[in-house]
This record gives C-alpha cells, sequence and structure tokens, in this order.
C-alpha cells in the first residue's frame, strides 16, 4: 500500500541524528538503552518526526505512556495555562487545588463504591513503594509478595519484586528483605498434555500452598500484581486465578494492590484492567498515560488503608507537580469525550484479528494474546517446542523502525512483540502500521532464511 504517513529517506541514524549519538555516547551513561536509533524533533497524535525528517507511526507509545497520544492539544493547553499560573509551590509547603482535584477524579474513577484517598507521587515505581509503605503501616506486617515474570520498577524495593534479572537486577544487589516471589499463571507454556482449566488450578493450588511452604500469611503486608503483565509478555491473568489470589488476601488481611501502571487509562478497553476482573483492589498504583507525558503517579486505595500513616510520612518534593496534575486532568476529560476505553476495544479486535490471518502465512507467530489494545504476539522457532526466536523478534522491530514503525519486545525471552499505540490513532494510521509490520516480518524471515 501507497505510505501516506510513515516516510523513512535512507538509512538510520540519519546525519544529524548521528551527530547528536556521538554527543549521547560522550555524555549519557549507557545503561540507558534505547530503541530506534533516532531523536525526536516533533510529534502529535501517534506520529513521531526525526530531527533528519523521518515520521514514525507509533506502536509503542512510550511504553504505554501517550495513551491520549503525543501534544494532544487540550493537554498542551491545560500545561500553558498552569505554567502562566505558578509550577511548583510543593504541595508540602502550600498546597494547590489542582492535586486535591485530581484525587477526587482518581477516586471517583478507581472500582469500588467504598470511600477512597489518593497520594500523587513521580513516577511508577514510586507509586509501588508508596503503596507497600502504606500496607506495612496499616497490617503492621513487612512481607510484600510479587509474581513471577513481574514488572514493577527499578527503585531498589520495586527491582527486588521485577523477576526479570536481566537486564534489570544482575549485579545490582543486595535486594531488600521480605520480598517473595509466587507463581503466577502462563497458559501458552503450561506443560503438555494439561489444559488450561487445569493448568489454572495448579497454579491455584501452588498459591495456596506458597502459604505453607515460603511464608506464613500473618507475615504478609500486601500482595502486587499486574492484571496484565507488561514487560513480563503482555500475559493477561487468568480471572479464576486473580479472583482466587484476591479471596486469599481477602481471608488472611492482606492489602491486595492492582499494578495498573501500565495497563490503566484505557489500554485494556476499560479504565483500569482490574474491571474485567470484577475485583475492588484495596489500592491501586497508576502512572504513565494518566498525565500524557508528564511524570506523575498516585496509589488510589480505601480510605481506612490510606489514612493511616502520620503527616510527614509520605510525600516528596516534586510529588503531585501542578504540570502533572493539570495534564491528568486534562487527560481525564479526553478520555470521556472521546470515548477512549471503546477505541481500545475496537483496536484490540482489529489488531488481534489482523495477527491471526498473518499467522496464517508465518508459523513463527506461536501465541496471540492480550486485553483491549494491550496486543502481543509470542515469537518462536516451532510452533511444537515453543522455543523462543528472540533473533527474529529483533530482527523484525530492525526491519520495522527503518520502514517508519516503531515496535518493541517483551518477555523473560525478550521474544514478545508487544503493541501500545496511541487511542487516537486514526483508522489509516492503524491500517499503514500493520501493512508495514507485514513486510518487516517478512523481511526479517528472509533475512534470517539466508543466513542460516
Amino acid at each position: 500500500m501507497t505510505r501516506k504517513f510513515a516516510k523513512v529517506t535512507g538509512s538510520l541514524p540519519g546525519e544529524k541524528a548521528k551527530k547528536l549519538l556521538e554527543r549521547r555516547q560522550a555524555a549519557v551513561v549507557k545503561g540507558v538503552s534505547n530503541g530506534v536509533p533516532t531523536f525526536a524533533e516533533k510529534a502529535e497524535g501517534a506520529l513521531i518526526t526525526d530531527v533528519d525528517g523521518n515520521t514514525f507511526i507509533d506502536f509503542v507509545g512510550a511504553i504505554g505512556t501517550m495513551n491520549v497520544g503525543h501534544c494532544h492539544p487540550k493537554v498542551v493547553e491545560a500545561l500553558h495555562k498552569q505554567i502562566d499560573q505558578y509550577i511548583h509551590p510543593g504541595f508540602n509547603v502550600m498546597m494547590y487545588e489542582p492535586y486535591i482535584e485530581l484525587c477526587e477524579k482518581l477516586a471517583e474513577l478507581v472500582p469500588g463504591k467504598h470511600a477512597k484517598q489518593a497520594i500523587l507521587l513521580n513516577s511508577g515505581a514510586e507509586a509501588v513503594e508508596n503503596a507497600v509503605k502504606i500496607a506495612r503501616k496499616y497490617t503492621k506486617r513487612s512481607g510484600v509478595i510479587s509474581f513471577s515474570r513481574a514488572y514493577h520498577g527499578r527503585t531498589l524495593l520495586t527491582m527486588t519484586m521485577t523477576s526479570k534479572v536481566k537486564p534489570y537486577k544482575f549485579e545490582f544487589g543486595p535486594f531488600a528483605p521480605e520480598v517473595y516471589k509466587a507463581p503466577f499463571p502462563y497458559t501458552y507454556r503450561r506443560p503438555d498434555g494439561v489444559t488450561e482449566e487445569q493448568y489454572i488450578d495448579m497454579i491455584i493450588d501452588q498459591f495456596k500452598d506458597f502459604f505453607v511452604n515460603d511464608v506464613a500469611p500473618e507475615g504478609i503486608a500486601a500482595a502486587i500484581i499486574e492484571p496484565v503483565q507488561g514487560e513480563g509478555g503482555f500475559i493477561p491473568a487468568p480471572k479464576r486465578f486473580i479472583q482466587a489470589v484476591y479471596d486469599i488476601c481477602r481471608q488472611h488481611g492482606i492489602v491486595f494492590i492492582a499494578d495498573e501502571i501500565q495497563t490503566g487509562f484505557g489500554r485494556t478497553g476499560k479504565q483500569f484492567a482490574i474491571e474485567h476482573f470484577g475485583i475492588e483492589p484495596d489500592l491501586m498504583t497508576v502512572s504513565k498515560s494518566m498525565a500524557a507525558g508528564v511524570p506523575i503517579s498516585a496509589v488510589v486505595g480505601r480510605k481506612e488503608i490510606m489514612e493511616v500513616a502520620n503527616a510527614g510520612e509520605l510525600g516528596g518534593t516534586y510529588s503531585g507537580s501542578p504540570l502533572g496534575c493539570a495534564a491528568a486532568l486534562a487527560v481525564i476529560d479526553i478520555m470521556k469525550e472521546e470515548r477512549l476505553n471503546e477505541r481500545g476495544e475496537e483496536l484490540g479486535k482489529w489488531v488481534a484479528e489482523h495477527f491471526r490471518q498473518l499467522a496464517e502465512k508465518h508459523q513463527e507467530i506461536g501465541d496471540i494474546r492480550g486485553l483491549g489494545s494491550m496486543v502481543a504476539i509470542e515469537i518462536v522457532k516451532d510452533r511444537q517446542t515453543k522455543q523462543p526466536y528472540k533473533e527474529l523478534t529483533n530482527a523484525i522491530i530492525v526491519e520495522a523502525n527503518n520502514r517508519g514503525l516503531l515496535v518493541i519486545s517483551a518477555g523473560a525471552y525478550g521474544n514478545v512483540l508487544r503493541f501500545l499505540m496511541p487511542l487516537v490513532i486514526t483508522d489509516e494510521q492503524v491500517a499503514e502500521g500493520l501493512a508495514i509490520l507485514d513486510d518487516a516480518f517478512e523481511a526479517a524471515v528472509s533475512q534470517l532464511s539466508v543466513q542460516a
């Protein structure tokens, strides 16, 4: 098909990007990874233009941060208005209304009719840290449960709670104490001869045994779970499993924390992914798409849990910045006005169906999964053995980038292509992006076949 949006002239990086890369390599640590080897100059909606004039269709959305798109006019307007008033008096010095208004809005949006309170912070990892602090204060217990393949952040505590060793944990220990890993079902990789229902039963039983063999429930303050694992490979939690975890937490007085940092704000077809499961979490962490790229996060939860901390025990210098609050309030309005939850559901169905058709041509597509528009495909060498094919996954990403489509990988084996396009993306842009992906897949398969 004719390319209307994606335009890449020559190879990447271009001449201007090459000069910036030299400066980046000299001044910025290599420990910060980068995807496509170029630099943004302008972004709008689902399109990003680099310094050399190349334009990319964005199927990454800053890893799930741009659900309302790049530079949405209402977000830009809200930021300009806020900058003209004040930038940062510091909520713990002099309060400001946008902080309170955002907390009120979040309390309305989070599932449950019970009374709720919120605290605003800076990043997803900081939200997770504070959720744990609050749970420990409330329960007077210290233990924390996270799950296999989980990702919760890069700070000491959240890195401990994260599963993937490389690149997140290797040689960064020792880690925080009193953090325990429980099993999380990965139905695609269940044992041969075991049905999906049998497998879910098995993992639920293992979770129950966890409190016999690994830790006593009386010592656990909180269990934190992603309704759909993000970095772990876009693995949705089976409904029956997550409900079982919730019930066990209720039985033992364990605070149930839903980590909605990547799944929230319309990504799964609902405001929050946990709504698909019929559960009202005790605490919820949110960030990423909450403010369309302006750093801010929150913990929202039951009032009786949230209010246990005394004055001065929670907070931070930049927590709940006015700019983040203004952007987040605009995002909440945009999502309602533009029906982005519904759009997320529509996009997910479209993309998943396209991948099912693509899988008929390429046996390397082992699994297609997700929730709403949080969709992924797992790349394997053989559908029978399910051997991960990271080399092909990386080759597809490079080929897509070179054609003007931004995509990234995920998963413990690095063999999952995950898709997080802004929900405001147009139908034409989706169709063109998927066509580019098809071409990139074909080229990558041919390239590796020749090399073999």
